[in-house]
């Protein structure tokens, strides 16, 4: 699959699916963090935690038959050239790569099995498998999951510092420089069909979670006016 980068001298970095999963992962995770105290919004906290396994997988799909510098064959460096790359981005010595580089390409690798581990620890702790000590884990795992995004984003400020250009507008419009124009019609259909499948996912939770949280309020009230009425007769 060719991937016809150059558009009037500029060089496409990141193709809309990459930046769809970049920031709706990213939504998803400061969503389901800021939530997983609110036992009232709790639903809204396991459905962030789902659109993270969704994510997730398309992520560990796009890897393999994605453009260029989304494919994991493209970033597959050792953990040595990552802490080589690493010292030198500390040091203001690291090369500028146009996609993941070595300490960046692990910080990826990190955030992935994080974000894998921790919604499917959550995801079994909802069903009630695994116990207080599963929750622990699954607590454990967010927060070293949000210790590695603060560690992500100030990487990202040191090297737009250190290579003089912002790495983060590649992220938002998909090209080195500029604002993107296009894109091929393969990556385009893919991205409008990822976000038709986050926003069908959450309209679907939302029709048929009301219904069923109706029925589980319901249920509850039943049984706390059983219980009070017990409690009278006694």
């Amino acid at each position: 699959m060719t991937d016809g980068h150059n558009q009037g001298g500029r060089r496409l970095i990141w193709d809309l699916p990459t930046r769809i999963f970049h920031w709706g992962l990213a939504i998803s995770f400061a969503g389901a963090y800021l939530l997983s105290e609110a036992d009232d919004l709790r639903t809204f906290h396991v459905m962030f935690g789902y659109t993270v396994l969704g994510l997730v997988a398309f992520r560990l799909l796009w890897g393999v038959v994605g453009s260029t510098h989304s494919r994991f064959s493209n970033f597959a460096y050792g953990p040595g050239a990552a802490l080589r790359d690493l010292r030198g981005l500390l040091v203001g010595r690291a090369r500028d790569h146009e996609g993941h580089g070595p300490a960046a390409s692990w910080s990826v690798y990190l955030l992935l099995a994080l974000a894998a581990a921790t919604a499917m620890t959550g995801w079994l702790h909802y069903n009630r498998i695994g116990g207080e000590s599963l929750e622990e884990v699954h607590e454990a795992l967010a927060n070293a999951w949000l210790v590695l995004v603060v560690l992500h984003v100030g990487g990202v400020l040191l090297s737009s510092w250190r290579h003089r250009r912002n790495l983060v507008r590649p992220m938002i419009y998909g090209y080195r420089e500029g604002i993107a124009t296009g894109s091929t019609n393969a990556r385009l259909a893919t991205g409008l069909a990822l976000v038709c499948a986050i926003v069908g996912f959450w309209s679907w939770t939302a029709i048929s979670g009301m219904s069923a949280d109706g029925g589980a309020a319901s249920i509850q009230v039943s049984q706390r006016h059983a219980h009070d009425h017990d409690d009278d007769d006694d």
